[in-house]
């Protein structure tokens, strides 16, 4: 078994009993609970950011895609702002607003070639724009007690938001194993050149798989509606860099071409059980992110140290 496949399941192991022995409130089923609800949007995030990073690429975007989504889906529910409430259908239709950001991700970093670290943080501009805007001079509460519920009312203990989370994986995964756009994923990591050679589209996976990742940013906008009760601009704020760091942590290459769905949802559990076992361990707020900066840098080392001969060039 390769350590860099098992590499970070050996660090989110170790990691749980370490902060087991520190707190003995971190093992208890509520807590578990409690991570479980605290990573739901994190995974949907990472799960569509894979998509693009296995591809070779990088998606910025998030914050923007979500901030939209969210202020949307809080004003055409029923809401305490306006007279609106399409019930699921607004739910939807936020979700939908996520992919078109998504497709406009694709068609503008590949119709104009702009790299994607570029294209993707000036749609990620764009959706903070359209956020602030749709926000108005106060937060559009939600009246709408279903969507509330996705948060609030529990199912065995979880939130509905965990469920829609595992279903987000076993989707995920069916895509990523099973699909032609999966198995171009990978191929489009291995190399574009080497990919367009072989007679597969680039630009219209490319442009597909950016889609995926914002129709996922925008199922996550509405989550974290959900989980706050109301539209705001901030509902992304530091899932950019939780998404991304959920994916390297996991163990899919930011080059691309290798890693993936599962990979991505330990690097989320890794990083959630972190940040919940330092508050828990009573670990100082002014320690706790150089902690996590460092363990990070760990579990990135000991995940790519096998290939240590094959990246010699490191930028």
């Amino acid at each position: 078994m390769r350590l860099d496949a098992w590499g970070p399941v050996a660090a989110l192991v170790l990691l749980f009993i370490a902060f087991s022995i520190a707190s003995p409130r971190f093992a208890t089923v509520t807590n578990l609970q409690n991570m479980a609800d605290a990573a739901s949007v994190t995974i949907v995030v990472a799960i569509g950011m894979t998509f693009v990073i296995l591809a070779g690429g990088i998606d910025l975007s998030v914050e923007g895609v979500m901030a939209v989504s969210a202020l949307v889906v809080s004003q055409v529910v029923l809401n305490f702002r306006n007279d609106l409430d399409l019930g699921y259908l607004g739910i939807l239709l936020a979700i939908l607003i996520g992919l078109l950001f998504g497709i406009l991700n694709g068609l503008v970093q590949r119709g104009l070639r702009i790299p994607s670290i570029i294209s993707t943080l000036a749609v990620a501009s764009m959706g903070l724009g359209v956020a602030t805007v749709l926000y108005g001079p106060s937060a559009p509460v939600l009246g709408d007690q279903t969507l509330s519920g996705w948060a609030l009312e529990k199912w065995f203990g979880f939130s509905r938001l965990t469920y829609v989370a595992l279903a987000v994986i076993v989707l995920a995964y069916v895509l990523q194993r099973w699909t032609i756009l999966g198995r171009a994923a990978f191929t489009l990591g291995g190399g574009e050149d080497h990919a367009r050679n072989s007679g597969v589209p680039v630009v219209r996976y490319m442009i597909v798989l950016f889609a995926v990742a914002g129709l996922l940013y925008g199922l996550a906008g509405v989550m974290s509606t959900a989980r706050l009760g109301a539209g705001l601009v901030t509902a992304g704020s530091g899932q950019m860099f939780a998404g991304i760091t959920a994916v390297v942590v996991g163990g899919t290459f930011l080059g691309g071409g290798r890693g993936g769905v599962l990979q991505s949802v330990v690097g989320a559990l890794i990083i959630t059980v972190l940040a919940n076992g330092m508050i828990l361990a009573g670990v100082s707020p002014y320690l706790q992110q150089a902690i996590q900066g460092a363990l990070i840098v760990g579990v990135i080392v000991l995940t790519s140290w096998p290939l240590r001969e094959r990246l010699r060039v490191i930028k």
